[in-house]
């Protein structure tokens, strides 16, 4: 087994194995697997660079018990909590990143799924947005009924967000109030109505190298081709508080494995990379990081719009190709 021949056969339109995903990760020599990756990358999605931006438009009081979340009711941080925002304020933002290059703006609420109510002042407001600027609009609102995805779908939202987190095996252990076969049932529902699908997680809660293999292949198998790779932000108040951060080759490992086994996925950079060198977030572009979060993330901090654009322009990418999944 060697990083060139796996490389010809996913180029040649196969998938590498479990057990060949496995030798890349402990086995390969790192930078040869970072430059396969990266061609990988450009070979199937060519310059194409994803940018989106998200607003918090309901936030804190869940009743979930996800560790890693300062939303939750069950731990004690600084999290703001507040109602459903109003349409003006989720309009603003939508057209103000559409006027900065921004294609995609996802509405991102908390809690295990809105209210018929809620649901109904999301809808009006993504056609207020769709009225005032040509920014696709997502959807970010846990584990919907399929008529609540119905309602969103028709007043113009195009894809639905739903991350599965983390391996199947190792999910249990980060929250016990809801499940992944949950999740992606609300996923295959959605897709079934028409949306596009964003579905990834969080690397660094403690997994192990295999389990964000599993989770690559599930995501592979469910054929998510948008997958937001976050990077733990420790949150005081929060049971995962003091888990250290990965390894940089770690952390540029797992994202290489993203790659090589979806060679056809946007791998999106989200939540928690301020915490990476400039050095590291190049590198990550390198290897297969093809989309983005910019902007301020749920609870915490992201990176600035222009940042961002001046960042993938110098990794090579581009914002003029049509991206649609």
């Amino acid at each position: 087994m060697n990083v060139e021949t796996l490389k010809q056969k996913v180029l040649a339109g196969g998938f590498v194995s479990p057990d060949e995903a496995h030798w890349l990760a402990f086995h390969a020599e790192k930078e040869a697997l970072y430059e396969a990756a990266h061609e990988l990358t450009r070979h199937f999605l060519g310059a194409k660079f994803d940018l989106c931006s998200i607003i918090n438009a309901k936030s804190g009081n869940c009743g979930e018990d996800c560790k890693w979340c300062a939303q939750s009711l069950h731990y004690h941080t600084a999290a703001e909590i507040y109602p459903l925002l109003p349409a003006e304020r989720c309009v603003e933002e939508a057209v103000y990143n559409s006027r900065k290059g921004v294609r995609r703006f996802s509405l991102v609420t908390s809690g295990k799924r809105l209210s018929p109510v809620d649901i109904e002042k999301i809808a009006a407001t993504v056609r207020r947005i769709r009225q005032s600027c040509p920014v696709r609009c997502c959807a970010s609102m846990g584990l919907l009924k399929r008529e609540d995805l119905q309602r969103l779908f028709d007043a113009g939202v195009e894809t639905y967000h739903c991350n599965i987190e983390t391996a199947p095996s190792f999910f249990p252990s980060l929250c016990s109030t809801h499940t992944t076969e949950q999740k992606l049932a609300t996923l295959r529902t959605a897709r079934e109505i028409g949306f596009r699908l964003c579905s990834g997680g969080i690397l660094g809660m403690g997994e192990t190298m295999e389990q964000r293999i599993e989770m690559a292949m599930l995501l592979h198998d469910e054929g998510i081709l948008s997958i937001p790779l976050n990077l733990l932000q420790p949150i005081a108040g929060t049971p995962l508080e003091h888990v250290a951060p990965l390894p940089t080759d770690e952390l540029l490992t797992s994202i290489a494995l993203f790659r090589w086994i979806n060679p056809r996925a946007f791998l999106r950079f989200a939540g928690g990379r301020r915490q990476l060198s400039e050095e590291v977030q190049q590198k990550a572009l390198f290897i297969g990081i093809n989309s983005a979060i910019t902007g301020d993330m749920l609870t915490t901090s992201g990176c600035g719009i222009d940042a961002d654009k001046n960042r993938l322009v110098q990794a090579g990418y581009s914002l003029e190709v049509n991206t649609d999944w």
